[in-house]
């Protein structure tokens, strides 16, 4: 079951017996994966023919280097031209990849171990309380925009002093043509529940300018 279904010549019916158990599997493991990552149905149903993609490209390239340069190169084109996704994402794709070569040198069964394992090992470790840091979600993003005449340093102090249990500057850029300067702070509330008059103080010493408070992802936060 482990061994190489694959001979010194790749037959149709070897190569057919390749197929369906990667379109098979494949499948299965876009199911097993849609109940944790939320995403389009066109990912889920590329992420189910990746594996036969990519163990049909080895099958055809195999021993043969001019080829596999030449595929090498498609598949960095393709790279370019994809918008980044998830880090979910990014893994269904690594999976079914890595099975993809499995299946695609013969190695069937590893091919399904490698999917089906992985895809329960996902959706046991989500349903698991692993890694989850409930002060590290509480940290936001706070943007407050002030007039160019404003001078900001130690404005806020007393302000921050009151309501935040953290901060950190994220930065300082100009807006609206340079006539108002953008804060930014990674912050986290003393009280989420002051969430609304902490933000009513910020407008009365920005000039009732806008002030956001967002969630905070370390790719969010963009000037």
């Amino acid at each position: 079951m482990f061994d190489s279904i694959y001979t010194a010549t790749v037959t149709p019916t070897q190569f057919f017996i390749m197929t369906a158990a990667a379109l098979v599997t494949g499948f299965l493991y876009a199911w097993i994966m849609s109940f944790r990552v939320r995403s389009t149905k066109r990912f889920f149903i590329v992420t189910a023919l990746i594996p036969f993609i990519v163990a049909a490209v080895i099958t055809f390239v195999n021993g043969n280097i001019g080829a596999g340069v030449a595929i090498g190169g498609a598949f960095s084109l393709i790279r370019f031209r994809s918008a980044q996704g998830s880090a979910d994402e990014i893994a269904a794709i690594l999976v079914a990849m890595g099975s993809g070569i499995a299946f695609g040198m013969g190695y069937v069964g590893y091919g399904v171990v490698i999917l089906l394992a992985l895809a329960v090992l996902f959706l046991l470790l989500s349903f698991t309380p692993l890694f989850e840091h409930k002060n590290m979600a509480a940290d936001q993003l706070l943007r407050i925009t002030i007039p160019e005449s404003l001078e900001y340093n130690g404005t806020f102090d007393d302000i921050f002093a009151h309501y935040l249990k953290k901060i950190e500057n994220a930065g300082v850029k100009t807006t609206g043509m340079g006539s108002m300067f953008r804060l930014s702070y990674k912050v986290r509330l003393k009280n989420p529940a002051d969430e609304k008059a902490f933000l009513d103080e910020l407008r009365t010493k920005n000039g009732n300018l806008e002030v956001a408070l967002l969630p905070y992802t370390e790719t969010q936060n963009q000037l």
